[in-house]
């Protein structure tokens, strides 16, 4: 943290530009593709063979400056999973517009590998790539900037990431409030070598199964 010396502005916060932090992204996904391009139709069979079509789960998410964007995820649950949402509104664990149930009777078994590795958030790369993600950002929320509070929009002047500061923290029931003083503490603190830090982090961390999100 800066020392405000009186009668001077504090120096502002060096953040790496987009273009770089972008040409990052797209230089890691390019170097990891002969590893995630077989992964990806592993997990889509897998999807397949199960429960059959849809094997992508869309859901709209807020973007950098609040801008709405179509987010891929592998899907995981039953296919009218959004519609038993409300009938199973009453064992949210979380603060709504927050939605978590442990033991989700929605999850497929192929679903539960999934989470549990980490593997249904591959299909995000293709929204790096398409500029609507980061590899490390804070994480694009299911609803709209209108229901932010004043302080929560700060995490909005960043582009969303694939993992981010609370992936890492072994806390993933975490309510929003907690969830953006991280995601806050990430922008404050960003560099290149932040990001490495925890895309490294986030590596060990689903090799070891710990907080899987």
């Amino acid at each position: 943290m800066f020392r405000v010396i009186p009668g001077r502005n504090p120096p502002p916060i060096r953040r790496p530009s987009r273009r770089i932090k972008r040409g990052l992204d797209v230089l890691l996904i390019v170097l990891a593709a002969p590893l995630v391009l077989p992964l990806l139709g592993l997990c889509a069979v897998a999807i397949l063979i199960e429960t059959g079509r849809p094997v992508f789960f869309f859901q709209d998410r807020t973007g950098v400056g609040g801008r709405r964007f179509r987010m891929f995820k592998f899907r995981t649950m039953v296919p009218n999973a959004e519609q038993m949402k409300h009938e199973l509104a009453h064992l949210n664990e979380l603060t709504w517009p927050d939605f978590k149930i442990s033991d989700d009777p929605r999850v497929t078994r192929v679903g539960r590998f999934l989470r549990r590795s980490s593997l249904d958030e591959l299909p995000q790369l293709i929204n790096v790539l398409k500029g609507d993600m980061s590899l490390v950002g804070p994480r694009p929320t299911s609803f709209a900037a209108e229901t932010y509070q004043l302080w929560h929009t700060e995490r909005l002047e960043v582009t969303p990431g694939v993992t981010g500061l609370w992936q890492i923290s072994g806390r993933s029931d975490v309510d929003f409030d907690d969830r953006a003083r991280l995601d806050i503490e990430y922008i404050e603190n960003q560099s290149l070598l932040y990001d490495l830090s925890i895309l490294l982090r986030t590596v060990t961390a689903i090799v070891s199964k710990r907080g899987a999100y």
